[in-house]
């Protein structure tokens, strides 16, 4: 029998205050729009088996044989078109965020909470996030994965992560996981708010159509929660602001390979609404916390333009929460939601 070797603090102070830390976890990005660092980021990413459900053998001749062969170059075309000054937007906006919580988190809960930020694929890794948090004290962790809607392709990755680590560790820290948040009031009370600031600066426009991240259709035939939890967060929305059904659609977006996805496609969505007679149309994309490379070059760009082809005036992109008070309030209250029962976590009673 092999022998396990578990990974621990030597000579640590048991004597050591107790913190609660927070792990906020975004998809990830490269290090830089090229694909030379396109190319180890997506070998990480498309070989999670989460990911892609192929048998290994053949989804690895696949990735290394074809994929990992052209895709590089071809995603780091797209990528330059919305690198910024300062890097990746996904990773500047999700920093922000984080620094934003911990601020929030500062002011409104009872003892030290610390707040870090890991990319499920690229850097810094969960493992590594985890580990300097248990080196700094944290024996209470709460996880929070930025994907408002669960799927084992994203937040089912995250968990795996964490759980990949914390097996290695020989006295892993209390655990706790939010799942998901696709119907909490607070973040729905969000974004309809960025959604209605954005009509009284720009004006509405004849619809609003919400388009999520896609999956594969054969995953929610197996059991995935996402597109039940998409429509969910839909409704909730087109409720909140008040919207009939005929001004409100939902469609997917980012499909890859040739299997059925969740439908409609956004791109074949904007082109029948050109085609329809919309002449103006409003995107939001509330499964994506953060803007990035899906939402900034695929709709604002690639889908705006394909609007326009088809016979459409203009696709207006409405930008993500990012690091917007309302959302730090919300994901602010339901950290502090989850995290009861755990002292570090009660409400302060600092003004």
């Amino acid at each position: 029998m092999p022998v396990h070797h578990y990974t621990g603090l030597a000579g640590q102070s048991y004597d050591q205050p107790a913190q609660a830390g927070v792990l906020v976890v975004n998809l990830g990005t490269p290090d830089a729009p090229t694909a030379q660092a396109l190319r180890p980021y997506l070998a990480e990413f498309l070989g999670d088996p989460r990911v892609i459900e192929y048998p290994r053998w053949l989804w690895r001749l696949i990735l290394h044989g074809v994929i990992l062969r052209l895709r590089p170059a071809r995603s780091a075309h797209a990528y330059a078109r919305v690198w910024t000054p300062e890097g990746s937007p996904l990773r500047v906006g999700s920093e922000k965020l984080a620094a934003a919580l911990q601020a929030r988190l500062d002011q409104a809960a009872a003892g030290p909470v610390r707040v870090a930020l890991a990319m499920r694929y690229g850097k810094p890794s969960v493992g590594e996030q985890i580990e300097q948090m248990r080196r700094a004290g944290v024996r209470r962790l709460l996880v929070l994965p930025l994907y408002p809607q669960y799927s084992g392709t994203s937040t089912g990755s995250v968990i795996d992560a964490v759980a990949d680590m914390l097996k290695q560790l020989r006295w892993p820290p209390e655990l706790r996981i939010i799942n998901s948040y696709h119907d909490d009031a607070g973040h729905i009370e969000a974004l309809a708010q960025s959604i209605e600031h954005w009509w009284a600066e720009h004006g509405r426009a004849d619809k609003l159509l919400l388009s999520f991240h896609g999956i594969p259709q054969r995953y929610v035939a197996a059991g995935d929660p996402y597109l039940h939890q998409c429509q969910v967060t839909t409704r909730l929305l087109g409720e909140r602001l008040g919207l009939e059904a005929s001004q409100l659609s939902m469609s997917f977006q980012s499909r890859v390979g040739r299997e059925p996805w969740l439908q409609p496609y956004t791109d074949e969505t904007v082109r029948r609404f050109a085609h329809e007679g919309v002449r103006r149309l409003d995107v939001a994309c509330p499964g994506f916390a953060v803007d990035c490379l899906e939402t900034l070059e695929e709709i604002a760009m690639q889908n705006a333009e394909f609007f326009t082809t088809a016979g459409g005036e203009t696709l207006r992109y409405i930008p993500a929460l990012n690091d917007s008070d309302a959302q730090v309030a919300s994901l602010g209250a339901l950290i502090l939601q989850h995290g009861q029962g755990w002292p570090e976590f009660a409400v302060s009673d600092a003004p």
